[in-house]
């Protein structure tokens, strides 16, 4: 299944590297991302495949905003059906 990553936090070095750590950890593999700095924030969206993983989705979550909370980083995890939907015009 496909996912989309949010990633937000006060900038600073290893933040991508520290992130992709995380979901390589978790089997879950990076498809694509994207990042910019605005004034001083750190802002990156990633789309990973989570089908590979063991662990299920709400498993991947709670990891994910868990170690987050540890790194400083706001990570935030979201099917893509549903992120599809509420974008949806």
């Amino acid at each position: 299944m496909k996912a989309i990553v949010s990633v937000f936090s006060k900038d600073r070095i290893g933040i991508i590297a520290d992130v992709c750590v995380l979901v390589s950890s978790m089997n879950v593999n990076v498809l694509d991302l994207s990042q910019t700095i605005m004034d001083g924030f750190f802002t990156m969206v990633m789309l990973v495949d989570t089908s590979t993983s063991e662990l299920s989705f709400p498993e991947i979550r709670d990891r994910l905003m868990a170690e987050g909370e540890k790194l400083g980083l706001s990570i935030r995890i979201q099917r893509e059906d549903i992120f599809d939907a509420m974008h949806r015009v």
